[in-house]
């Protein structure tokens, strides 16, 4: 904003305090904000912002503060700068501002300026925890006026040029959305056998092994090296074996082959137990702490570290070889399968030799299948829907889901040729790779598209879009009329309305006393209000119990959490302990 403006002819600048009305945000107590539609729209923030006009989730019988149909509502506290219309008369909180245009100001120009130094607004946000605006910041913005005639003819270019532009985003989030669908039906067609449908026709001769065959194979050679471990540690106790010893062996889980589908031939169902030679759940947390934690050493990954079936490593979030040592059974290897065990099911990543020797992290196991299959085509597998709807109907845990080994040794996956598993890998790949290379040039389209809106409206407030009629009455005849607007307003009486003071005997003289009151959450307005706080407090006052707000904070008395668009607030008992 530091640039020189050289306005056309006609043109004026102001500050927005000059061309309209500013109401600064008031939230009223959360007991008076519903979902029973009773009362008036009500907005506490940015949350309900769309495009142009937020969405209407909560209303208010009783708000602080009431914004007129049509007036501006900006964004004053975290985020700083987004606008929205308001589409009727609705009551909103601390979070916003209303901006009114005076007479000749219209209000979709000063939307759209406002927009346009979207940014700049947000530079002027200050404030360690949440950014915020003050009312003076507010009233400085400056604004291009141009005269009255032009600015609804910028206005019709403005919807015009957008209209175009959002007709091509749709098609473009269209196309993000197909793509998305096509991918996931590859990996559907990989797992019932349509993708090397084609591959089977033209080279079953090469077929050496069915997944049947292959499967009966791998059952004897596990049995065979549980023996001979069995034997050797016999050899080394002395006494013979006992009698039916083999009778011992831990057969792995069978597949519940009830509901599943039917396979092409060739292929057979098996468990995840009877293909992996291990499965690893991270380190309990107990074998990890902060202090273990530096920056640029060895990662650990967690499942917000696999993302779209790869590895994205936090480089501050890593251990020293010294604590790896400490934790070699949690190490990978190249070829293992990474899944996280938390959250969202499904979600995993082949190790490939960049990640070999990184450790799996305590919300991630890692599996280890056997050197007859191939890894990368059963990381697809696990990938797939229908593995995450078995792993989302058999996870544990209410709040989070969870998987445990017993979920994972139960999974059904295919098991099919050798050569044919390399065959659907590759065209996995090949199929990815042209997606890939789609959704990025999509990426870099709606850039693009942002970057022309982007100067779409710096050219409108510079006097650039629509071209100079002399025959306008120029802004500065506008600013006159405004002004005297603004002097007729200001010396009309201003009603204040009463506060609702509570009986003395009610308020408590600090934060402390309210919170230490509260057995749980309670919200900062309504605590704020307990100590006195309302319309026509004093200055002194309010900065009180701010300061010691900032004091509870800084000496870690009491927690403080985003609840929807409020902050809440909890006196930190002595038996609440870290985790």
């Amino acid at each position: 904003m530091s640039e020189v403006k050289r306005l056309p002819v006609g043109w004026a600048d102001a500050t927005l305090t000059e061309i309209a009305q500013i109401f600064m945000g008031q939230s009223p107590a959360s007991s008076l904000i519903n979902n029973d539609k009773k009362g008036l729209p009500f907005f506490q923030g940015k949350t309900e912002f769309t495009n142009v006009y937020p969405l209407v989730n909560k209303y208010c019988e009783e708000p602080s503060r009431i914004a007129e149909k049509d007036d501006i509502l900006l964004s004053v506290r975290a985020p700083v700068g987004p606008v929205n219309i308001a589409k009727v008369r609705s009551g909103f909180g601390r979070g916003l501002s209303a901006i009114r245009g005076y007479t000749g100001i219209d209000h979709k120009f000063l939307f759209y300026q406002l927009r346009s130094i979207e940014k700049h607004i947000e530079s002027l946000g200050t404030g360690s925890t949440f950014s915020g605006i003050n009312r003076d910041k507010v009233e400085s913005l400056p604004i291009n006026i141009a005269p009255q005639k032009e600015q609804i003819r910028i206005i019709y270019k403005l919807e015009e040029l957008f209209s175009e532009l959002d007709a091509g985003v749709k098609e473009l989030k269209a196309a993000q959305t197909k793509l998305s669908q096509y991918r996931q039906s590859l990996l559907k067609s990989a797992v019932d056998g349509s993708l090397t449908e084609q591959w089977r026709a033209e080279n079953i001769a090469q077929v050496q092994e069915t997944g049947e065959q292959l499967l009966a194979r791998i059952l004897k050679q596990r049995r065979e090296q549980w023996q001979q471990q069995k034997l050797a540690e016999f050899a080394e106790k002395a006494p013979p074996p006992p009698k039916n010893w083999q009778d011992a062996y831990p057969e792995p889980v069978q597949p519940d082959t009830a509901t599943l589908p039917k396979l092409p031939d060739g292929w057979v169902w098996a468990s995840l137990s009877q293909l992996v030679d291990l499965i690893q759940i991270g380190p309990f947390g107990s074998l990890l702490h902060k202090s273990d934690y530096i920056y640029g050493g060895i990662p650990l990954i967690n499942p917000t570290h696999i993302k779209n079936l790869k590895i994205e490593p936090d480089y501050n979030l890593t251990i020293t070889e010294s604590k790896l040592s400490d934790l070699q059974k949690y190490v990978m290897s190249e070829g293992d399968i990474v899944i996280g065990r938390r959250g969202e099911m499904g979600r995993c990543a082949l190790v490939t030799d960049k990640e070999d020797g990184w450790l799996c992290g305590t919300g991630s196991l890692f599996i280890r299948v056997l050197k007859s299959l191939n890894p990368e085509f059963y990381t697809w597998v696990l990938s797939s829907k229908r593995t995450k709807d078995f792993l989302a109907e058999f996870s544990v845990g209410t709040t989070m889901q969870n998987l445990n080994q017993k979920i994972l040794h139960n999974i059904p996956v295919p098991l099919l040729p050798e050569n044919e598993q390399a065959a659907a890998s590759d065209i996995l790949h090949s199929e990815y790779d042209r997606i890939d290379k789609q959704i990025e040039d999509i990426k870099v389209a709606l850039k693009l598209s942002e970057a022309q809106r982007r100067n779409i409206l710096k050219s409108a407030f510079t006097g650039q879009l629509v071209p100079q009629d002399p025959n306008d009455e120029p802004a500065s005849v506008l600013l006159e009329k405004i002004k005297r607007e603004r002097d007729t307003l200001a010396k009309m009486p201003k009603p204040r309305k009463p506060s609702k003071l509570k009986k003395k005997g009610d308020l408590m003289n600090t934060l402390l006393e309210v919170l230490t009151a509260e057995d749980d959450w309670i919200d900062a307005q309504d605590a704020f209000q307990k100590c006195g706080i309302v319309d026509g407090t004093s200055t002194d006052r309010i900065e009180e119990i701010y300061a010691e707000l900032r004091n509870l904070e800084k000496s870690g008395k009491i927690q403080i959490q985003r609840q929807g668009d409020f902050d809440q607030l909890k006196l930190i008992t002595q038996d609440v302990k870290e985790d």
